[in-house]
């Protein structure tokens, strides 16, 4: 996660660069070094937001694959012990 995060811290220091070349701007002038690490924070959060959201819908659809795993073996185990039962009832008759 810590990778993660650090990408994104990096990409929204990429993105003020980018954003300073299209503007043909200087990269570094002293009166706007405050907003660096500003984009960095900001990426860095996105980041983490979208690690936490990644997390949260990955735990979400294993409860469900466990759901539905489970769901499937109730119901082979009902018609197998349907199979059975008319099994047995045509062994009687």
């Amino acid at each position: 996660m810590v990778y993660i995060t650090a990408f994104w811290g990096v990409f929204g220091l990429a993105t003020r660069f980018w954003q300073l070349g299209i503007q043909r701007r200087p990269f570094i002038s002293k009166p706007e070094l405050w907003i660096y690490p500003c984009y960095g924070l900001t990426g860095l959060a996105v980041g983490y937001w979208l690690e936490g959201a990644q997390e949260r819908k990955e735990a979400c659809l294993n409860e469900r694959k466990a759901f539905y795993l489970r769901k499937r073996k109730e119901m082979v185990e009902r018609e197998r012990e349907t199979r059975e039962t008319r099994g047995q009832e045509a062994a009687m008759h």
